[in-house]
């Protein structure tokens, strides 16, 4: 028996008609699947993988977080679809197919994932789209489900020796009941002890950190507690962009792909990290795209940065991760300007959560009764997205495996990550992943705010090239 956690329930309950919390990813692969091996191999795998047999069970009245439910009777004929691409089947036509797949909700009544195989692509390729709910997994646990269906050569592994794990069975309802009425007893002193654990980190929460004097109180907190002085992270308001606001119920999706050998060329030519040179290469893309739509802001936009709290080899389910925000100069023309105050920035910010990690999301969330969670969030993220959002764009780097991998035989070429974009967070969303001497890079808008994300997509390579061309004129 697994009960969501306070931080799993929060993205169920932010979720309207317009903010959807599904995270996915695109693979791109070299042949076609066919979608009864592709479901013969899910069958042998998933009893191994918890977080795709699961399915909400509901508290009475919304009294407490839900439940997970182990789904014994898997519908793999409802999980597993494909579709077509018309001719010519070319990238543009995928991307667009992703954007329609990618704004659906997922039916709370089955298992919160689906999988699409879409034929038709050119060069001999298919697209496999993963799609899985943010409230069963985070950013790490999403690469375990992916890993599920990937081998190391053409020919699938062995099933798993052993047998799988069964989970409790979830209480009756009047025990669910009771359990939320002890949980909520105890819910003032947690309260209060999260405003009193929280206001030496005030400076760390968006909004909150852009009170005047947050700073200050902050820091004289964390001299009272005698826990030392902290890297001060500098004051952020976000400024105004066309992608700024409430969202619609609509999404845009594009993708590229830069070498990851160009982009180690640029760490190695001015001594930073590759997760530099990626943020690096955002803030000149997005400079780029502001120039054209709306003007470049005289001040940084302001970037969500995930971090996993995950400890070395956890693999506890749901989500262990928190957010902080770091400046992003688009406002500096000169792209090596750009890349060190990325890098200086990134630094602090690594800095500070090595001494004190910002455990504050998930705090909050279980300081909140979970009866007014759904309410609470929903109210919050309308309220805030539309008066003064703390973030301009959300901005993701995973590494992942330098190695080729397969599904069912066919060898994955590309493997493009599609994530959330909220009132709060902005109309944009860029996440990369490493895989295989490439860097992929999915961006995901709000169809209104920026209707061709191809644009942006472009200017990801042209950002590239300006810090290369950089990096060989030191040389010379």
């Amino acid at each position: 028996m697994a009960q969501l956690s306070a931080l799993d329930a929060q993205f169920l309950h932010f979720e309207t008609a317009t903010n959807h919390a599904n995270i996915a990813g695109l693979a791109v692969l070299e042949g076609d699947v066919n979608r009864s091996d592709l479901q013969d191999l899910l069958e042998q795998r998933l009893p191994y993988v918890p977080a795709m047999r699961r399915k909400l069970a509901p508290v009475p009245w919304g009294l407490d977080h839900p439940y997970w439910e182990q789904e014994d009777d898997l519908d793999l004929d409802y999980h597993v679809r494909e579709i077509g691409l018309p001719p010519p089947g070319d990238d543009r036509q995928l991307a667009e197919q992703v954007s329609r797949l990618h704004a659906r909700r997922l039916d709370r009544g089955h298992p919160l994932w689906e999988i699409y195989l879409i034929h038709g692509l050119s060069g001999g390729r298919m697209g496999l789209y993963t799609k899985i709910h943010h409230a069963a997994v985070d950013g790490i646990g999403g690469a375990d489900v992916l890993a599920a269906l990937l081998d190391v050569g053409p020919d699938p592994a062995p099933p798993p020796q052993g047998p799988a794990g069964r989970e409790e069975p979830v209480p009756s309802k009047l025990a669910m009941v009771g359990n939320a009425l002890t949980r909520l007893a105890a819910n003032p002193a947690q309260a209060v002890r999260f405003a009193a654990a929280a206001v030496p980190h005030l400076d760390e929460i968006p909004v909150l950190s852009r009170l005047p004097g947050t700073a200050l109180v902050s820091r004289l907190a964390r001299q009272m507690a005698g826990s030392g002085e902290l890297p001060q992270l500098p004051p952020l308001p976000a400024p105004r962009t066309p992608f700024s606001g409430k969202i619609s119920a609509h999404r845009r999706f594009a993708f590229v792909s830069l070498p990851l050998e160009e982009i180690k060329q640029v760490r190695r030519a001015f001594e930073v990290t590759v997760n530099d040179v990626v943020m690096a290469i955002c803030a000149g893309a997005l400079r780029r795209w502001l120039e054209t739509h709306g003007g470049v802001p005289s001040r940084p936009l302001v970037a969500g940065v995930p971090f996993s709290l995950r400890e070395a080899g956890e693999v506890a389910p749901g989500n262990q991760v928190t957010i902080m925000t770091a400046p992003l100069a688009v406002h500096l023309d000169d792209p090596v300007e750009r890349l060190r105050h990325v890098q200086r920035a990134m630094q602090r910010i690594k800095d500070r959560f090595a001494l004190a990690p910002a455990t504050w999301l998930r705090e909050f969330s279980e300081s909140m009764p979970a009866a007014l969670m759904g309410l609470a969030a929903r109210s919050a993220f309308g309220l805030v997205g539309q008066t003064m959002p703390p973030i301009n764009v959300a901005i993701s780097n995973v590494p992942g495996p330098q190695f080729p991998l397969y599904v069912c035989g066919a060898r994955l070429l590309t493997h493009y990550p599609v994530s959330v974009i909220t009132d709060v967070s902005g109309g944009v969303n860029i996440t990369a992943f490493s895989y295989n001497g490439s860097v992929d890079v999915g961006v995901v808008t709000d169809r209104q705010m920026v209707p061709d994300p191809w644009e942006l997509a472009h200017d990801f390579r042209k950002a590239l090239d300006e810090l290369r061309n950089e990096a060989f004129r030191d040389r010379v």
